[in-house]
């Protein structure tokens, strides 16, 4: 969208920290504005009450309780402590030594507030970002720096379960649209020093927070490197969702295949990160990205994990063959019945025949009633208030499909056939790999309405070599399957016990060191 791509502006002069307070303050209320969510208050320090401290923040993204308990209240008592002793000076003191002593430093106030996280800024914009990150942010008259204090907190959504990757047997815990939490239940489950969660700011007026988590010890360095040099590209003024950079993360933009995953379970995150993926995580979107992916990787489920190995296997199985009635049923069907009738039996193609004599349309444009008709109630089944969407869906369906059958305007079979391809549509793991097989399943009826079976077999053809083109930073899409790699198929199609299969990936630096022996040895050959 241009909307969201980055605007050149012109420089702006960046405002300079003053040792005056006042000044800030006022600096402040410019850049801020009169926004009713902007709080600022003032607490006296010093011998005297002459060291003006001010304490701002953004009310609803900050932690009150931590701002009060840890900010505010040790300051009030150490005002209330400096009265006291100014009672208890010592008389010989000159009216000089005595205001040489009356201001407070920066470090002074670092020492006395009690707060976990706190940091000295020299800039002013760093400031600034800080307290619209829910920092709050400490001036402190007489000094050119700012304290900076990690209060980040405010309204949050609680940890749910997941509520488009169900499972039966599994963990119920999703991410949320915090990204704190989302790195803490990454933590749970890896309690490794390996693990490394990288962040960065992207967008020039959101200023979104990412993390790259990912294992030091498995990630490969290129994969590492590719991945932070295209999101240091990314030319976004704004990232709302993870969605802006998985199409900037996308091989080819123009495939409908997914070539990025995105999740809402830590455990299936976790597992990826294990075996050397970078998961990306976006502040305020609960799904996370996972890069490279694959076809393979897209078919498999966090339960395959969770039950015996031959049940899980069946299940993938069950899952290819439900991935090619979705994609090709409604195409076979309008293929067969419109030029291959002979491969038919008799009575099949006479009830058939029967059906269709009162039919008005062609079996395609019948075809395509259908498949519209089912589209739009699943979008609206969607869009519709939970506790009436479910119904509608189901009464929708079945009204419409039983009063398009007794009105003569499509078949019964027809009615069987998208019923049949929409219920194994919905067996997909994974949401964007079931979209990509909607949209490709009208080409192929297309193809068949046309050509028939011809069609069809030179559009499965197209759509091979096309997934064999297709790569994830440098990972073929088909991979283990072509290139066939031996020692992975086992956790492919088949799902072999735990105990036969690999329990830790081999770590990079160790697998780049065997290489580099590998060719080592293989140039000491030569030159012998």
């Amino acid at each position: 969208m241009q909307l969201f791509r980055k605007k050149k502006q012109p420089p702006s002069n960046e405002p300079v920290i003053s040792d005056k307070l006042d000044t800030n303050i006022q600096q402040l209320q410019e850049d801020l504005g009169a926004d009713s969510d902007f709080l600022l208050r003032k607490i006296f320090l010093g011998e005297n009450s002459t060291s003006p401290v001010a304490i701002v923040h953004i009310d609803g993204i900050s932690d009150e309780q931590r701002i009060i308990e840890g900010i505010i209240e040790p300051l009030q008592e150490q005002a209330t402590t400096s009265k006291s002793t100014q009672s208890q000076a010592t008389a010989s003191k000159s009216q000089q030594e005595q205001s040489a002593t009356d201001g407070v430093t920066l470090d002074q106030v670092m020492n006395t507030v009690n707060i976990s996280s706190i940091k000295k800024v020299k800039t002013w914009n760093e400031a600034i970002f800080a307290v619209l990150c829910g920092d709050t942010a400490i001036f402190v008259n007489g000094s050119t720096e700012v304290l900076i204090a990690s209060t980040r907190g405010g309204q949050t959504r609680s940890i749910a379960e997941p509520t488009t990757e169900t499972v039966v047997r599994g963990a119920k815990d999703c991410f949320t649209e915090s990204i704190r939490t989302n790195t803490s239940l990454i933590r749970q489950r890896i309690r490794s020093n390996s693990l490394r969660i990288e962040g960065i700011v992207l967008g020039e007026v959101t200023k979104t927070d990412i993390a790259l988590v990912y294992m030091d010890d498995v990630v490969k360095s290129s994969l590492l490197n590719d991945v932070k040099e295209t999101l240091n590209q990314a030319n976004l003024e704004a990232i709302l969702e993870s969605e802006y950079l998985e199409e900037i993360l996308q091989s080819n933009t123009r495939s409908p295949f997914p070539t990025v995953l995105n999740t809402e379970r830590p455990d299936t995150v976790v597992g990826n990160i294990l075996e050397g993926r970078i998961a990306i995580l976006v502040h305020g979107t609960p799904f996370a990205l996972v890069v490279p992916a694959t076809l393979t990787q897209l078919m498999q489920s966090p339960e395959d994990y969770n039950q015996q190995s031959y049940i899980a296997t069946f299940v993938r199985f069950l899952r290819a063959v439900t991935f090619g009635v979705a994609l090709l049923a409604p195409a076979l069907y309008i293929a067969i019945t419109t030029h291959h009738q002979e491969m038919m039996p008799t009575i099949l193609a006479i009830s058939l025949a029967a059906q269709e004599e009162g039919v008005p349309f062609p079996t395609i444009v019948e075809a395509m009633l259908m498949e519209f008709a089912f589209e739009i109630l699943r979008e609206a089944g969607i869009r519709m208030p939970r506790a009436v969407g479910q119904a509608v869906s189901i009464v929708g369906a079945l009204v419409l499909g039983q009063a398009a059958v007794q009105a003569g305007l499509v078949s019964a079979a027809m009615v069987i056939i998208v019923a049949i391809t929409a219920i194994s549509s919905f067996t997909l793991p994974h949401y964007s790999l079931s979209v990509s097989v909607r949209l490709l399943r009208f080409l192929f009826m297309f193809a068949a309405a046309f050509v028939g079976l011809l069609g069809i077999a030179l559009g499965l053809l197209i759509l091979l070599v096309h997934l064999v083109s297709l790569e994830s930073f440098g990972v073929a899409y088909l991979s283990p399957i072509t290139p066939f790699v031996k020692s992975e198929q086992k956790d492919t199609f088949f799902r072999f016990p735990v105990q036969f299969q690999k329990q830790k990936p081999i770590p990079a630096q160790q697998s780049q060191t065997q290489e580099e022996t590998k060719h080592g040895d293989g140039n000491e050959k030569n030159s012998q």
